[in-house]
């Protein structure tokens, strides 16, 4: 009997669930998983979690005082949620879970890194080994410096919203873990741009993630490929072999319940024979790449926008609810 495609993925790459969704987790039993701001504020809107955002913002509440204003508790208590989250995700996963820093912090290294410090803190107090937390920063050239540092100190980083193979170098040669590329994103913008739909191998953002696979490769790079965002089951399989790629439950349950087969498309030893020039990635290079990238430089601008405006949504949403419960329970919140 063939197998499904999610069956043989597995054979070949590691399996991520990109959501905040802990029962999609339980059913696909991946070995990471991936949130962002979107993906938790959703998540956090869900009936069944209502017990997990309740505890967050009362422990938020207790740690600040009385006398704080919902905002300031609103705040504190998205970042413990994220964190939450994460501990939650880490009962099913055997892996590792990714925890994004605050995305408003994008295009700055010593924030950055004292939130990193921040998240990693509360792992640690908790008794989660580093080795199951990845920190999620956004591919700037400000965040690529910020991770560099943190590496140093084994805390492991995931370099995320990651369009360009400059940004890509760069993160690389500052040794972090992970990289995200995003693979529908970079589709959005071409189709956008250019009128035409792309498929398979044609895929521009499938293109991308296997540039910067095989130029890590070629080069003996440790840090490890894991394409993201993606908006069909043809980009994932045109991506068999790459190091991990992180799904949504849409497109997991769409693997497993198709029968084909599904030939290994990235090959580590192939990359090593192929002939890729080394590039050499100081800031000037990083700014004047980035800035002749076209598609880069929107996709990274607009992704910081988008999380920094899911942030925003989520600490208004908190601050609602802990007005409900402050209300029902003056007492004891």
């Amino acid at each position: 009997m063939p197998q499904n495609l999610l069956e043989q993925l597995r054979k070949f790459t590691t399996v991520v669930a990109d959501t905040g969704d802990i029962e999609a987790m339980e059913k696909f039993k991946p070995t990471d998983a991936t949130t962002n701001p979107s993906l938790i504020t959703a998540a956090a809107q869900m009936p069944q979690y209502q017990s997990i955002v309740d505890s967050v913002l009362k422990d938020a509440r207790n740690e600040l005082g009385e006398n704080a204003d919902e905002k300031a508790v609103a705040n504190l208590a998205f970042q413990r949620l994220a964190i939450a989250f994460g501990k939650k995700i880490l009962k099913i996963v055997p892996g590792r879970v990714s925890t994004e820093v605050d995305a408003r912090l994008s295009y700055d290294t010593e924030k950055t890194i004292e939130m990193a410090r921040s998240i990693i803190a509360q792992y640690d107090a908790s008794g989660i080994g580093r080795e199951h937390v990845l920190i999620k920063i956004a591919s700037t050239w400000e965040g690529i410096r910020a991770a560099e540092v943190l590496e140093k100190e084994n805390i492991h980083c995931n370099l995320t919203l990651l369009f360009g193979i400059h940004q890509a170098i760069a993160a690389a040669d500052a040794h972090v873990t992970l990289v995200s590329p995003f693979v529908g994103r970079i589709l959005d913008w071409y189709k956008k741009d250019t009128g035409k739909d792309y498929q398979g191998a044609d895929d521009p953002g499938v293109q991308s993630v296997t540039k910067i696979y095989n130029y890590y490769k070629k080069f003996g790079y440790k840090t490890q490929v894991m394409g993201a965002s993606f908006r069909n089951i043809g980009e994932i399989r045109e991506l068999a072999g790459c190091d991990l790629l992180t799904i949504s439950p849409h497109l997991l349950g769409e693997l497993e319940s198709t029968e084909a087969e599904l030939p290994l498309k990235l090959d580590a030893e192939k990359a090593k024979t192929m002939p890729i020039e080394k590039m050499t990635i100081d800031k000037v290079t990083f700014d004047k790449m980035h800035a002749e990238d076209r598609m880069a430089h929107d996709k990274l601008k607009e992704g910081i926008e988008g999380f920094s405006a899911a942030l925003e949504n989520l600490e208004k949403l908190l601050a609602n609810r802990l007005a409900e419960l402050e209300q029902r329970q003056p007492a004891t919140v």
